[in-house]
């Protein structure tokens, strides 16, 4: 993929991570799941879904943005 094209994919990324980081949607809800209400268990899948973007932020696009170069055999 281009470099301007994956660009604006992790803004996409980022954007949505905000954009659902807080579950509007859930608000006022008292429904359970294994004893813990389910706006926990949102904001637990969410931290590990943005953990795991996160991850993949920094295998590529981090570097390129702060011009580090690779080095031959390491990795």
């Amino acid at each position: 993929m281009p470099r301007r094209k994956t660009d604006y994919l992790w803004i996409v990324v980022f954007g949505t991570l905000v954009a659902f980081g807080i579950p509007w949607f859930l608000w006022g809800s008292t429904a359970t799941w294994a004893g813990l209400p389910v706006w926990l268990w949102w904001h637990v899948g969410w931290m590990v879904l943005a953990t795991v973007a996160f991850a993949g932020f920094t295998r590529g696009a981090w570097d390129r943005g702060m011009s580090i170069e690779e080095v031959p055999g390491d990795g």
